[in-house]
């Protein structure tokens, strides 16, 4: 669970998320894509909007971030996609590194808002590595 100050922080920016998300997110694949050329196969079947799709749910998490449980069915629904398309626990920091750096290239935030998305990413993906553990067991038993 997050800390006060740091959902805050986050809540705080979700005007700014849903203003730049777009860019955010297209520069995060930029960044991802380049920086670990391996991932492109993640996304080989991706849909063309796809940086939009995750602009909603950056947004939609910083919006929620006080109250996870409104999520419970965008995390399923993600957790489902990424068991398709084999994404695995170890590409989780290769994803918070590009969009960290997304975030601070388009938003330019102060340090304890990078400290804060931080922490946010961390915990989420901390909740979709535990699903998609579940998600793998089940498709192999």
């Amino acid at each position: 669970m997050l800390d006060q100050k740091t959902q805050e922080i986050i809540k705080s920016t979700a005007p700014l998320i849903k203003e730049k998300g777009e860019q955010i997110t297209t520069r995060m694949y930029e960044i991802l894509f380049s920086k670990y050329p391996e991932t492109k196969e993640l996304f080989k079947n991706a849909p063309q909007d796809q940086y939009k799709r995750l602009a909603n749910a950056i947004f939609a998490y910083s919006a929620n971030i006080d109250r996870l449980d409104a999520l419970n069915e965008a995390i399923e629904r993600m957790a489902q996609k990424h068991v398709e398309t084999n994404v695995k626990p170890e590409h989780y920091p290769l994803v918070k590194d590009a969009l960290l750096t997304a975030i601070k290239e388009v938003l330019n935030p102060p340090q304890e808002v990078l400290d804060a998305w931080d922490k946010a990413y961390d915990l989420l993906a901390d909740v979709l590595i535990e699903r998609e553990k579940q998600l793998y067991m089940e498709k192999t038993a």
